[in-house]
């Protein structure tokens, strides 16, 4: 078992967190949130004033933090966690940012001769409490063979995407090839719909045709059809629209970044940008079934 440092225990890093603690790890963690840090302590961690008090003589560092700015702030310059960690430490960041911070504090912790990885996940809140995320890893080989023995213990897939950022460019491919597939399930679910078709049955048609893909399998986004999904719970829990349109738009940095042509991408950013305007940034992001529904 490992001792471990855990900063940032919001919707996805607290029930991780969790996760490690019920795999018999020693965890310590960080938040700005009080009452986040009183569920954990509940649930068996240590709770640090500081991030860098959390990582004092730990095995592992993992984050799970907004954006780049604030990865940047907990592990860049003088007072970050870098200057402060040895090489014995393994540090595995699981936020969502974008590739060029990612990059950017890679390069640095190779630097220093620390292990890190960008290592962002896929699941939402549900795989997170249940401990089968997907991990896309970025970073040093050696690191990735570290990194395998605590992920295991949060998540069930868990890849080598390759150099430090490739984690983060894995994640804005497949987050954004999830928007354009749910968008074109909605629309094939309602024109059916529209036709006099039922859609759980249209939905068993396309899920033995052709056309079968995630949205329709696991997370049908047609009321009523899949009893699990948040769309039969007026589209809550889930994965917020607020996050998918966050997303995208790290997934069009990337497109820019490396002169992809990707209309398909820019035109599902535009779409769920529209529907967070209309004020549904906290429904699941299956929920712009109800944009096109008018």
């Amino acid at each position: 078992m490992a001792n471990v440092a855990f900063i940032g225990l919001g919707n996805m890093g607290g029930p991780m967190a969790t996760n490690l603690i019920d795999a018999g790890h020693s965890v310590t963690v960080f938040d700005l949130s009080q009452a986040a840090l009183d569920q954990l302590q509940e649930a068996g961690a240590s709770v640090a004033a500081t991030a860098a008090e959390a990582a004092r003589e730990v095995d592992y560092v993992i984050s799970m933090l907004p954006a780049g700015k604030h990865v940047a702030g907990v592990y860049m310059g003088a007072e970050g966690l870098l200057a402060q960690l040895d090489s014995s430490t393994t540090i595995l960041d699981c936020s969502t940012i974008d590739a060029a911070t990612a990059r950017q504090v890679g390069e640095a912790a190779a630097e220093l001769g620390l292990g890190f990885m960008d290592s962002p996940v896929s699941g939402g809140v549900a795989a997170a409490a249940g401990g089968t995320l997907a991990f896309m890893c970025g970073g040093a080989a050696a690191t990735f063979e570290k990194a395998k023995l605590i992920l295991v213990d949060m998540g069930v897939n868990i890849f080598h995407a390759g150099p430090a950022g490739a984690g983060q460019v894995a994640k804005g491919c497949n987050n954004m090839l999830l928007a354009v597939h749910m968008i074109g399930t909605c629309e094939a679910l309602e024109m059916g719909a529209r036709n006099g078709l039922d859609p759980k049955v249209l939905s068993e048609i396309m899920l033995a045709s052709s056309g079968r893909n995630w949205s329709l399998e696991v997370y049908n986004p047609y009321p009523g059809v899949m009893e699990s999904a948040p769309a039969s719970n007026d589209y809550k829990p889930g994965f917020m629209v607020d996050l998918m349109l966050k997303d995208l738009g790290l997934a069009m940095e990337i497109a820019e970044q490396s002169d992809v042509d990707n209309p398909m991408g820019r035109l599902a950013r535009e779409l769920y940008s529209q529907h967070q305007e209309a004020g549904n940034g906290r429904m699941d992001f299956s929920s712009i079934l109800q944009k096109l529904q008018g």
